[in-house]
């Protein structure tokens, strides 16, 4: 068994096609298909289950493709390894952020550190912050920004943002003169909020149900810029982080304290635990853990 068998074998079985592997590996479907039968050959077990009409993987398959991968990140680790040897402080770092999160911190995040490592470069990814865990559970990106609290037997974590949820509403609403509301004020309120695969959608309803009322919501959108334009129409009122306010229309969009209520805003950056972190990631997250303060 070398390399190129598991690797031929695991992108079959990523596809579950020696069509798309083929394509995927820019080999003839005969190449890949010849190698994946000479590993089970040698192995003396079948791998792959070819009566259905789309292949799947037997139990012995399932086993071989587990160990691989691991085999294959422990080589990726090896390169990496004698590669920042080699490149001290060069490379790259992939990053996850929810929207929110990236407009309000990182362009100026990625101009500091830029200026003090040329040679590192930082690629964003933006998603929902759910599934943002998910990449750095699945090893694709190196760090995820995400709202804490977080399962810490399962991610390394560093704090970074301290902040509330506070009120946003239109300037003619019966609320805007106030200088803090109660959340309990709210529940005849139509809210517009994040979609659900925000950890921030979840967090407002928990309130709202903690001080009696389920909110009646009248929108979703993944854009934070959406759900303002919506605010300063007055088709409803919804809770951002307060350092939004910094970046609205403040003549026409109000923010206001939430008294009393449970809805801290803290966020941290997050890596898998256990996952080689390789020195541009490292020199990353000393530069937050240092400059923090300022950033936010």
């Amino acid at each position: 068994m070398d390399i190129r068998h598991l690797t031929y074998f695991i992108e079959v079985a990523k596809f579950k096609s020696f069509t798309q592997a083929s394509k995927s590996l820019h080999l003839s479907q005969s190449t890949i298909s010849k190698v994946v039968k000479s590993l089970e050959e040698e192995l003396n077990v079948d791998l792959i289950d070819r009566s259905a009409k789309k292949i799947e993987l037997t139990d012995a398959g399932e086993i071989v493709l587990a160990e691989g991968k691991m085999i294959m990140e422990s080589l990726n680790d090896l390169s990496t390894h004698l590669y920042d040897l080699m490149n001290l402080k060069k490379g790259k770092i992939k990053i996850g952020i929810p929207p929110v999160i990236g407009f309000l911190f990182f362009p100026k995040i990625i101009k500091g550190f830029n200026l003090l490592y040329p040679d590192i470069k930082i690629k964003l990814f933006e998603d929902d912050s759910k599934t943002v865990k998910q990449e750095v559970r699945d090893g694709n990106i190196d760090l995820g920004v995400v709202i804490l609290p977080v399962d810490e037997k399962e991610f390394d974590v560093v704090p970074f943002v301290e902040e509330e949820l506070w009120l946003f509403v239109h300037k003619s609403h019966p609320l805007a003169q106030r200088d803090q509301v109660e959340m309990k004020e709210l529940q005849n309120e139509t809210f517009i909020l994040f979609k659900q695969e925000f950890d921030i959608h979840d967090i407002i309803i928990q309130e709202c149900l903690r001080v009696g009322f389920r909110p009646e919501i009248a929108y979703e959108s993944s854009e934070w810029d959406f759900i303002s334009g919506m605010i300063g129409e007055n088709l409803g009122i919804s809770l951002f982080p307060k350092p939004i306010a910094k970046k609205i229309d403040q003549d026409l969009i109000k923010s206001i304290p939430i008294s009393h209520s449970n809805l801290p805003w803290n966020l941290g950056f997050i890596s898998k635990k256990k996952k080689y972190a390789s020195p541009a990631v490292r020199e990353f997250i000393k530069y937050i853990s240092t400059e923090k303060s300022s950033i936010s």
